[in-house]
């Protein structure tokens, strides 16, 4: 049982790093796949704590970025009021994260259906979204004003029903709101990393009591997995979407949802 336990997370671990910095939900994906195989995690803890490895990644490969932010941060104005921007933008999440968590945790991660529904729907507004002949007003993530960014956190938030997706919800608001294709999805990435680490961090201290030994090595084979897959996803998802934009991602969420529904329904 221990060794099909693992086998599973590593399945979950990649599609947890494949997913979750494209628009596509990965915590959607990962809880109807999880449905399927029959997984249970404690507390359903697995799903949210592999995404350490999927923000990892994304340090990793954005380790000399976030260097040259850490040195400007004193002396350059234009620095500081980016990482304030991805403060003020995390900050909806963090508070109704909070306050949500159990019932996001006990209801909305329990019900499929739902899940299935918002990938289809969030498919429908993504080939929307990206067939819309939007004119960026902003094209550089370090130029988004302060309202704007409070703006696509509370998009942000709409993420915490399962299926929609945090980077979808980030995506889709930010080209509504007049950002470009490359620059939404880069701010998506940056603002995924404290938002990610929140989620993580509640999450272990909410399952402190239930959480064990034996629960590591399942978690463990997730994460390693989800780090090595994100890195590839991140390292080519920009280039991608700036010369062919969201269609494809919004097209799988719209096949996947719908063969989640039918599975539901004959299978139960």
């Amino acid at each position: 049982m221990q060794d099909q336990s693992i086998v599973s997370a590593i399945l979950l671990g990649l599609l947890e790093g494949l997913t979750e910095f494209i628009p596509v939900s990965s915590t959607g994906h990962i809880l109807l796949a999880g449905h399927f195989l029959g997984f249970k995690s404690t507390g359903k803890a697995f799903e949210v704590l592999i995404q350490l490895g999927a923000i990892l990644a994304i340090l990793s490969v954005y380790f000399a970025r976030l260097w040259r932010l850490l040195v400007d941060f004193p002396r350059d104005a234009r620095t500081r009021r980016f990482i304030l921007g991805i403060l003020v933008a995390f900050l909806p999440a963090a508070v109704i994260g909070a306050l949500a968590h159990g019932f996001i945790k006990t209801v909305l991660f329990e019900t499929p259906m739902l899940i299935c529904v918002m990938l289809i729907l969030g498919g429908v507004i993504l080939l929307w979204v990206d067939r819309w002949a939007l004119t960026p007003k902003y094209t550089d993530i370090m130029d988004y004003p302060l309202s704007l960014c409070l703006k696509i956190g509370f998009f942000q938030c709409l993420a915490m029903v399962p299926g929609t997706s945090r980077s979808g919800a980030t995506i889709v608001g930010a080209l509504l709101l007049g950002a470009d294709k490359r620059s939404a999805a880069e701010f998506s990435f940056f603002l995924a990393m404290p938002t990610m680490a929140g989620a993580f961090a509640l999450d272990l201290f909410k399952n402190r009591d239930i959480l064990s030994t034996a629960d590591l090595p399942v978690i463990a084979a997730g994460f390693i997995t989800a780090f090595l897959a994100a890195v590839v996803v991140v390292r080519f998802l920009l280039d991608y979407v700036s010369k062919h934009g969201y269609a494809l991602f919004g097209w799988w969420r719209i096949l996947v949802g719908g063969a989640g529904l039918i599975a539901l329904l004959v299978l139960g």
